[in-house]
């Protein structure tokens, strides 16, 4: 089962969510191979940057920091070669899918689902699911 995992669902995962928190460990435990690529990865160096957002966080700075750096290190590399711009109504969310297909990933996990909904470009071959629905798909 590959995966691209957004970093709403690692952000939920360092602050305490449940669902999130399968969810990278399903990745760490080897059940799930991440897939990972230069603008992801951008993306979460700068969110987990950010210090006002894990104020209740579960994990302290450090801690987070090695969750990542452990996390990264299970995920496959995958670079982009064609931009296939599916038009989401979150621009910024382009780049996931595009790496979801670079990446032939059978699932995009995401705490965001409906801004993946109804995009200029298909590709029926990925599946949005938010962290709770892959919970389930990995209890099959």
């Amino acid at each position: 089962m590959r995966a691209i995992i957004d970093t709403n669902v690692f952000v939920s995962a360092c602050i305490g969510a449940g669902p999130a928190s399968s969810v990278v460990e399903a990745c760490i435990e080897g059940r799930v191979q991440p897939v990972m690529g230069a603008k992801l990865f951008l993306e979460y160096e700068d969110v987990l940057a950010r210090g006002a957002l894990f104020a209740n966080a579960r994990l302290s700075e450090p801690e987070r920091q090695l969750l990542f750096n452990v996390f990264v290190s299970k995920c496959e590399w995958c670079p982009i070669y064609f931009l296939w711009r599916p038009n989401l109504r979150d621009e910024g969310d382009n780049h996931i899918v595009e790496l979801a297909i670079a990446g032939n990933a059978d699932y995009v996990v995401t705490s965001n689902v409906r801004d993946f909904r109804n995009p200029n470009l298909r590709f029926d071959n990925v599946v949005v699911v938010t962290p709770e629905r892959f919970e389930q798909e990995l209890g099959k």
